[in-house]
């Protein structure tokens, strides 16, 4: 995937809105106020970073070459994705669903009844 189809994968989830709060070159997806995915617009980076289960990422980085710790982030609950690898694109799909799920089930209780998350 290229850094145009995981914005536009990551808006298209529900409630689901971008912003660029560390700068113009640095794009973050959020949901309720919260990253779920953070890259950056000067290609700086050939890469982006999405929260993860900690078991699961470590699971993920025994797999995929292209998949390491957070660059920049809580290496135990944060990976870094190469935009090209040897991840498939249906998992870098299924990465941006889970990092998504599992920003908007730590969001407070107000805000997941206001977005009519359960």
């Amino acid at each position: 995937m290229n850094i145009e189809e995981v914005r536009e994968y990551g808006l298209s989830l529900p409630h689901a809105t971008e912003r660029c709060p560390f700068g113009p070159d640095t794009l973050s997806l959020e949901i309720g106020g919260r990253i779920f995915c953070l890259m950056t617009l000067d290609n700086q980076w050939d890469f982006y970073n999405l929260k993860a289960d900690p078991d699961f990422a470590v699971e993920l980085r025994d797999r995929y070459e292209s998949i390491r710790p957070g660059y920049h982030m809580n290496k135990r609950h944060w990976i870094s994705v190469d935009f090209h690898g040897d991840v498939p694109d249906a998992v870098h799909r299924e990465l941006i669903l889970h990092s998504y799920r599992q920003t908007a089930m730590k969001l407070p209780r107000n805000v997941r009844e206001q977005l009519s998350i359960t």
